[in-house]
């Protein structure tokens, strides 16, 4: 038995309901129910696949889309699949489906056009181009994601994921050119609301942005259009004039139906588009998902009415004019079926058979007082009839020439006109009162005289001399969002750099309300870890655990932060709270890795590391935390392919390189160190630690001169790095000789700061003392060699050797040397 053809109406509409409640499981289950009535509808796929998207499902999607998104040329099942084709990183699968339908998508644009009460559900071209640079990006196309991304921006300038792709990809990414109105936008914008505007009308070079696809194309004018559709009459349902409005019941073309745009009228209307032009979803066998709602020009406001019949009598509504009899029941409970005939030429007929004329000056009929009052509906016609012609101008239309000679082949007919009394009545004589007499509009003095209908002011809209408030104020609006997004995205583009002191600045400059957010505070913690300035970094993150708990992306980087500042009881709570929240998410056990990593047990923190990992293969920091622990364990080999691993989830992760490059380094392959040092430092040109280590590897290499000039850029870098000041130091003490005397005195102008900043740490006084003896004052070499003696008694045989040689001539070999850096 097959069922109604409305059921997979119905069926498309429960779906919708339920995905937009979030009650995916129930949208699946109907889901399946529509694909079980249409299997060879496309639509029904995608539902199903969507349904099973939106679960996370990615198999299931991908297997329900594949026939009709790769197969079939159908937008929605592609771009379901190219979606499944990313979770499940078959990326060139993905993008050759979405190039495959590229004809329904390129040069669309719904911006603009979703709002609470309408949507689009096919993607246009933005969201698939952003999405194209997304499976490009993740299958390592970088040339071709930049192209997408550019293009989804060019769209659409709210495309935040396009803009943070660059970033992460590392292109350059000019914000200022990114987040500004587009001319596109303008347009949209100016457009629908000069149609939304009362009294107001497109002027004639707008025309042609009607016909563009990035701009909504609702009628012009809702009472007078410009051209009538094939079939519309006047009065049929689902016209756009005044009368089908006033109707009450107004069904849109093709059996789709939009909401009233009015908030006291329960009256659909259509979009006046045609399905081909809009990304509305078609079913073999029912109609599209009703669920669109076009931008239609609301009607300008109805001024009081006189009521000219009886207030006891209910008002007789209009009938539509179609072929069969439709009953509608009235609040008294009577009935009342009135059949409307239809005729080629759309005109209204008497019961004598002749067609009424619309004339200007209708015959004047003697007033009768026992006549029964006049129709509703033909007050109503009659208004429109005076006011149509008026809204063309220019000479008289072909239909108007029409009516004139079959208006005097009636009066030739009508020789001998019958007489008629005046008690006579006219109920049946004329059906929709179009015999009533003409009433001047402009003698409202007169008591048959009706007020003005708010139609005969939108036929002559004053001349536009400025653009209309609400464009003005949405244009504002847009202008504030998208300055808003530049703050934003200037300083994640500093940070996507790694340049944390301008991400800093520019994160200064985002209103107080939207930097006092766990996303923007977050990117400002990550700009503070960076600059190593941890315990403001831990402030930020703090911040956030107070306002959002619930917050867990960047907690990884709280948790480094934490281990920096050796705080173990802060980073122990961290921990468990987070395991307490979410179990299954890999920031929780990178907490409680670094946590473990702190307590010097090692092996468990690798555990915790290795779990992360299983939880999000693409997460690099656990990667990278793993290979840290393994290190500290001696394990080099489990060290470098943990650092290989986090490289291959995220290229640019610099962490992973310069773990790579101490690994190398701590074996003696300074050659290979230095390339790995060398990939971090072009990822992460702001980091001094990254240059350090590089000129660390040279100084073993037996080049001291390039080595100085790396610590110099590296002290350029951050002036306050003491690793960098010792190693300079170092090298300066070691390049002096006879030839070169002043470098020993920069030498001891940067220990002697070093001296000041760190008074406790013995290597800054070992190689002050070792300074003074070169520059000859033996006291002063004593005095800080015994120093560092005390604060070290383990250096204590180096110490004494340097005090023996202070009266023999030449130097010692660089003895001594400084403790590890910190690997988080």
């Amino acid at each position: 038995m097959s069922p109604p053809a409305g059921v997979t109406v119905q069926l498309r509409q429960l779906i919708h309901y339920h995905l937009d409640n979030g009650f995916v499981e129930n949208a699946l289950f109907l889901a399946g129910r529509l694909h079980a009535f249409e299997p060879r509808n496309p639509d029904a796929a995608h539902l199903l696949a969507l349904c099973n998207l939106r679960l996370g499902r990615y198999k299931a999607a991908f297997e329900h889309a594949r026939a009709k998104g790769v197969h079939s040329q159908h937008l929605g099942c592609a771009y379901v699949f190219a979606q499944a084709c990313l979770g499940l990183e078959r990326y060139d699968v993905g993008a050759q489906a979405l190039e495959k339908v590229r004809n329904l998508w390129a040069g669309r644009n719904h911006w603009n056009k979703h709002s609470e009460t309408s949507r689009r559900h096919m993607p246009d071209a933005a969201a698939c181009y952003c999405m194209l640079g997304k499976l490009h990006a993740a299958h390592g196309d970088t040339k071709k994601a930049i192209d997408f991304y550019v293009e989804a921006l060019k769209i659409n300038s709210f495309m935040w994921d396009a803009f943070t792709g660059l970033c992460d990809i590392g292109a350059v990414v000019r914000p200022q050119n990114v987040f500004k109105i587009t001319p596109d936008m303008l347009a949209s914008i100016s457009h629908a609301a000069t149609n939304g505007h009362a009294g107001q009308a497109a002027p004639p070079q707008e025309a042609q942005d009607l016909r563009n696809p990035f701009v909504s194309t609702p009628d012009i004018d809702p009472f007078n259009p410009s051209s009538r559709q094939a079939g519309d009459v006047g009065l049929n349902m689902g016209g756009s004039n005044l009368l089908s409005r006033l109707n009450g019941r107004n069904p849109a073309a093709n059996g789709m139906i939009a909401q009233s745009t009015y908030h006291d009228v329960d009256t659909p209307i259509t979009n006046g588009q045609s399905f081909q032009d809009e990304d509305v979803m078609m079913g073999e066998a029912g109609g599209p998902v009703l669920t669109e709602q076009a931008d239609i020009a609301l009607a300008p406001g109805r001024k009081p009415r006189v009521p000219a019949f009886n207030a006891t009598e209910e008002p007789p509504r209009m009938r539509p004019i179609t072929s069969r009899v439709r009953t509608k029941t009235n609040p008294e409970g009577d009935q009342t079926d009135i059949p409307r005939p239809i005729y080629q030429n759309g005109h209204k007929r008497t019961v004598s058979g002749h067609a009424l004329q619309q004339t200007q000056n209708p015959p004047t009929q003697p007033s009768d007082p026992t006549a029964a009052p006049p129709r509703r509906s033909v007050r109503l016609l009659n208004s429109i009839t005076q006011i149509r012609p008026s809204s063309r101008p220019g000479g008289m239309s072909s239909k108007d020439m029409e009516s004139k000679e079959r208006r005097e082949l009636r009066k030739a007919r009508a020789a001998a006109p019958k007489a008629r009394s005046g008690t006579a009545s006219t109920v049946g004589r004329v059906v929709s009162g179009n015999r009533k007499p003409h009433v001047d509009v402009s003698e409202s003095s007169k008591p048959e005289s009706r007020p003005v209908s708010a139609a005969a002011v939108a036929v002559a809209p004053p001349p536009r001399m400025a653009p209309p408030a609400d464009a003005v104020r949405e244009q504002d609006a847009l202008n504030y969002l998208l300055d808003l997004l530049l703050k934003i995205g200037s300083g994640y583009r500093y940070l996507s750099r790694y340049d944390s002191a301008k991400a800093l600045d520019a994160f200064a400059l985002v209103p107080k309300a939207q930097r006092e957010t766990p996303w923007v505070l977050a990117q400002i913690g990550k700009a503070y870890y960076e600059r190593a300035q941890y315990a403001e970094a831990k402030n930020a993150f703090q911040k956030i655990r107070e306002m959002a708990p619930s917050y867990m992306d960047h907690m990884e980087v709280y948790s480094n932060t934490l281990w920096q500042l050796k705080d173990e009881v802060a980073l122990g709570h961290l921990a468990h709270t987070l395991m307490d929240q979410d179990r299954l998410s890999p920031q929780a056990w990178c907490a409680l890795g670094n946590a473990s990593s702190l307590d010097r047990q090692h092996d468990d923190a690798v555990k915790c590391f290795s779990r992360a990992t299983q939880l999000d293969p693409k997460f690099a920091y656990a990667f990278t935390l793993q290979g840290h622990e393994h290190v500290a364990n001696e394990e080099f080999d489990k060290a470098m392919a943990a650092y290989r691993n986090a490289i291959s989830a995220d290229n640019r992760h610099y962490n992973g390189w310069y773990g790579l490059g101490n690994v190398y380094e701590r074996l003696g392959k300074y050659e290979v160190a230095e390339k790995h040092y060398r990939a971090a430092a072009n990822i992460n040109q702001n980091n001094a630690m990254i240059l350090v280590r590089i000129g660390m590897v040279l100084t073993h290499l037996k080049k001291p001169t390039t080595a100085l000039t790396l610590f110099t850029a590296a002290l350029t870098i951050d002036p306050h790095s003491i690793s960098s000041r010792f190693r300079r130091a170092q090298i300066l003490l070691k390049l002096s000789n006879s030839s070169n005397p002043a470098y020993a005195s920069e030498a001891l102008d940067e220990l002697l700061y070093l001296k000041d900043a760190a008074p406790e740490d013995p290597n800054i006084h070992f190689l002050l003392g070792r300074c003074y003896k070169r520059l000859g004052e033996r006291g002063k070499a004593v005095r800080h060699l015994t120093i560092a003696m005390n604060l070290d008694p383990r250096g204590a045989g180096v110490v004494k050797g340097v005090l023996e040689s202070l009266g023999e001539e030449g130097e010692e070999e660089d003895e001594g040397g400084w403790s590890s850096e910190d690997e988080h």
